[in-house]
């Protein structure tokens, strides 16, 4: 292993280039870092929050004490969703046709409605996620860069010095070998966090899927006119 100091002066006294595609590559990674605990973080927050609030939403007596307990958590994507579907259903109620072409429009309207909030609330989740993907996919190519860019470097000091002496190639390819190291640094991490995360956002649609199952099920049980039953909401 190549002691601290030893690493440190190699990449001081790489080629400009070299530490280009290092600087690039080490802000990469405290990016993906950065996005990697956030994501851990909200994702599992988000995970029980969607897990809780379908269980209290599913036991409560009516769909408005249901909103109302899912609500009880602050930022709830559950909370967004059945406001949404809520507030289409109330402009479907007051539209000004007869009541047989509402009950045949209610349901498709909220699965729309419903399948819309599902798919916010995942793109929002999911923002930044890409950027994992590509610094898996990219920064082995951007490491393998900078050491062909050292490598060149290397050989033409080489031409230079009229000398192939191993002493003569040996330092500068090691500074170019070691931004492929540092690219898999980068790439190794993000790559399987890109793939736990996706598998957690998953179970959190899941849920959220669940919950709109859920909603259209007390919709038609609870509202007359949009069951076509004579029962009273």
């Amino acid at each position: 292993m190549v002691p601290e100091s030893g690493f440190w002066s190699m990449i001081a006294g790489a080629t400009l280039g070299v530490q280009v595609v290092l600087a690039f590559l080490a802000m990469m990674s405290l990016w993906s870092w950065t996005i990697i605990f956030y994501k851990f973080f909200l994702f599992r927050h988000t995970r029980d929050m969607v897990a809780r609030g379908y269980i209290v939403f599913n036991d409560a007596p009516d769909l408005s004490a249901g909103l109302q307990a899912v609500s009880r958590d602050d930022g709830s994507p559950l909370s967004k969703v059945g406001l949404m579907a809520v507030g289409e259903f109330r402009k479907l109620e007051r539209a000004d046709i007869d009541r047989e072409r509402k009950r045949m429009l209610v349901k498709d309207t909220l699965r729309r409605v419903l399948r819309q909030g599902v798919n916010d609330e995942m793109t929002r989740l999911g923002s930044s996620l890409s950027f994992l993907a590509t610094c898996a996919n990219a920064s082995p190519f951007i490491g393998l860069f900078g050491t062909v860019w050292g490598i060149m470097h290397a050989f033409h000091s080489i031409g230079l010095s009229q000398s192939a002496a191993l002493a003569t190639v040996a330092p500068g390819i090691s500074e170019a070998l070691v931004t492929t190291a540092i690219g898999l640094v980068v790439a190794i991490p993000a790559t399987i966090a890109y793939n736990y995360l996706l598998a957690k956002l998953g179970e959190v649609e899941t849920e959220m899927v669940n919950f709109a199952g859920a909603f259209l099920n007390r919709i038609e049980r609870e509202v007359s006119w949009a069951s076509g039953s004579s029962r009273h909401q």
